[in-house]
């Protein structure tokens, strides 16, 4: 089960759907033109060398820690799509217990139409894929975009595959395996969404016919609060 799972997920991006006659579902405000005509010098910006990402999702929230030092061309891509609400309304669209949990697609068609030629040049795999660790889905060489995934468990394998983490869940990892897996595999290996018509379609697509996945609501860049030290009140002066 393992093997076959692997081989499905090196081929996820390469997915594609042919014609529908649905209209997308839109956002209550048109994208951003950050999202639907990102401008080349911004969307390659450096990232901060460490940096964390507070996502808030319908089954609750986790927080990712960045490092760039791991995967630095991912982690910009990250970054730029977490500063400018890609992930908003995004759907965990393939869960799969023990394995991964993957998103990435906005549900938006323009957008999600926009960033499928904004390819990326791999990273070196620096970093294990542990449990907990956020990685860019690929379907072959040089092919990263927007879809990602959570490691479910120690997956040693991706390693050798080209998988490169850039990131891991700090907090929150019970909510993320609590995100709806009762749709297994996606189409044509399983009964679950088809990546093709997310794309085609949009987010209409999954609320009709999946509508147990779960979403994101927010995803932003989070600064702790540190707490403000009082300094000690002056002392008093003996008589």
């Amino acid at each position: 089960m393992r093997t076959f799972h692997l081989a499905v997920l090196v081929a996820l991006a390469a997915c594609s759907g042919g014609d529908h006659s649905k209209e997308a579902e839109g956002p209550k405000t048109p994208a951003s033109p950050a999202l639907t005509a990102p401008d080349p010098q911004k969307l390659a910006a450096a990232a901060p060398d460490t940096f964390r990402v507070l996502i808030q999702t319908s089954e609750g929230e986790f927080e990712v820690l960045v490092h760039r030092a791991w995967a630095p061309i991912g982690a910009d891509r990250f970054h730029y799509l977490v500063s400018n609400g890609f992930f908003t309304g995004a759907r965990f669209f393939r869960v799969l217990p023990g394995f991964v949990a993957q998103f990435g697609l906005s549900g938006n068609t323009e957008v999600d139409a926009a960033f499928e030629k904004l390819t990326l040049t791999d990273d070196p795999v620096k970093a294990k894929n542990t449990t907990g660790t956020i990685v860019f889905a690929t379907a072959g060489p040089n092919t990263r975009t927007t879809q990602l995934f959570i490691n479910l468990a120690d997956n040693a394998q991706l390693d050798e595959m080209g998988f490169a983490p850039f990131g891991e869940v700090v907090r929150g990892m019970p909510a993320v395996e609590k995100l709806y897996a009762g749709y297994g595999e996606g189409a044509p290996q399983g009964v679950g969404p088809d990546q093709g018509k997310i794309k085609s379609e949009g987010n209409l697509y999954l609320k009709e016919l999946f509508p147990e996945l779960d979403s994101i609501e927010t995803a932003a860049i989070f600064v702790p609060v540190r707490p403000v030290v009082k300094p000690d009140p002056p002392r008093k002066k003996k008589t």
